[in-house]
Formats: structure tokens, C-alpha cells, sequence
């Protein structure tokens, strides 16, 4: 009779071994969902600060044509050929617009949306 009673308290009763497949799972996708908010964040942030890095270049390699030629570069292509700028243009589109050779030109940074659905 011994044994029985200490079997009967290490034995788990289907519905408690439900119970603790059912906390399992439920915890299991919390942390999945815990995972994937925060893997989301930090893609945000990158994106935002690739932003800043490219208009920051381009702000960069502008000022520096102007210092070393006297003029702001007519056109981004100058950039790129003259003073090695580069960028994913799959990624970001840059605004360049020139007023005149002595004003700084108006440069905006604008990040491309991913996954539009093109088949891209």
C-alpha cells in the first residue's frame, strides 16, 4: 500500500498535464511575440539612423566640393563621380536642388518603402 500512495503523488492527472501543455505554449508565444516587437524596434531604429548617415554624406561631401572648388556641385552625379559618395538607390531617394553656385543647395533624404510589392 506504501507504493500506491507514492505513486498516486508523482502521477499527473490528464488534466494537469493539459494545464501545463497549455501554460507552455501560451508562455512560449509571449516570448515569441516579445521577440519579434523587439527585433521590429531595432529595425526601425537602424533604418532612421541609415537616414541621418546618408544626409549627413551628402551634407559632408557638399560642403567639402565648396571649401575645396569654391562652388556647391551643380548636380548629386558630381558627388558621386568626384568625391565617392554612394547609396542603395534601391533604398533612398536624394532631393538635391540647386539655387545658385553660392548658396547651399536644399538636400532631403527619403527612405523608399520596403516591400512595396513590385516583385522587387
Amino acid at each position: 500500500m506504501a507504493g500506491g500512495v507514492y505513486e498516486s503523488i508523482y502521477e499527473a492527472s490528464p488534466a494537469s498535464s493539459g494545464a501545463k501543455y497549455l501554460i507552455s505554449i501560451v508562455v512560449f508565444g509571449i516570448v515569441l511575440f516579445l521577440f519579434f516587437n523587439g527585433l521590429s524596434s531595432i529595425t526601425r531604429t537602424t533604418s532612421g539612423q541609415e537616414l541621418e548617415s546618408l544626409e549627413r554624406a551628402v551634407r559632408r561631401s557638399t560642403v567639402q566640393c565648396y571649401a575645396l572648388e569654391g562652388f556647391y556641385p551643380e548636380s548629386l552625379s558630381y558627388l558621386e563621380e568626384h568625391y565617392g559618395l554612394t547609396y542603395d538607390e534601391d533604398k533612398y531617394v536624394v532631393s538635391y536642388e540647386v539655387s545658385a553656385s553660392n548658396l547651399m543647395p536644399s538636400i532631403d533624404v527619403i527612405a523608399l518603402k520596403q516591400g512595396g510589392g513590385d516583385g522587387k
